[in-house]
């Protein structure tokens, strides 16, 4: 009846069986980012936020994230993470910085790792929000995005405007 992988004969949601997709290497790398004011960005370099630590809280609830996605987007499969990992970098903005957050997602499965990339992104984010929303509730946060996967049968992805 669909052409969609994700409905069933009655057009219904369904989760896809991957029982006979092959296992391989799977990687996801997928960035997303911040935009806080010369306050916060003081004050989380210098580690001086009420809330303590916002890079290590943020990063503990990106692990966090990824490893509970199939608990929030519904037709993920439940994946044996191998690693998780998130590096920070500043940038100088028009108006403050920019913190930019890049995760790096593994396993070895039958499907990718892409939505636990995402989702450990956008964690990430929302976290830092709430770390620092008491100095100022404007902070933006900025695209979310993949940029690049690796294994399975669909092969590579790499974003083309990616410059690492």
């Amino acid at each position: 009846m669909s052409e969609f992988s994700h409905m069933n004969q009655q057009g219904r949601a369904k989760m896809v069986d991957i029982t006979e997709k092959q296992t391989t290497h799977r990687t996801a790398k997928a960035r997303s980012s911040i935009f806080v004011s010369d306050t916060i960005h003081d004050k989380i370099v210098d580690q001086s936020i009420e809330k303590g630590d916002v890079l290590s809280v943020g990063q503990i609830a990106g692990v966090m994230g990824a490893k509970q996605t199939a608990n929030v987007i519904p037709m993920c499969h439940p994946l044996p993470l191998s690693g998780v990992d998130i590096q920070f970098t500043w940038k100088k903005a028009s108006e403050g910085y920019e913190l930019i957050f890049t995760v790096t997602v593994k396993t070895k499965g039958s499907t990718g790792v892409e939505m636990e990339a995402l989702t450990a992104a956008s964690i990430t984010a929302l976290t830092i929000y709430d770390m620092c929303k008491a100095l100022d509730k404007g902070m933006v946060i900025g695209q979310t995005y993949l940029i690049e996967k690796t294994g399975g049968k669909s092969g590579d992805y790499h974003r083309e405007d990616e410059s690492e």
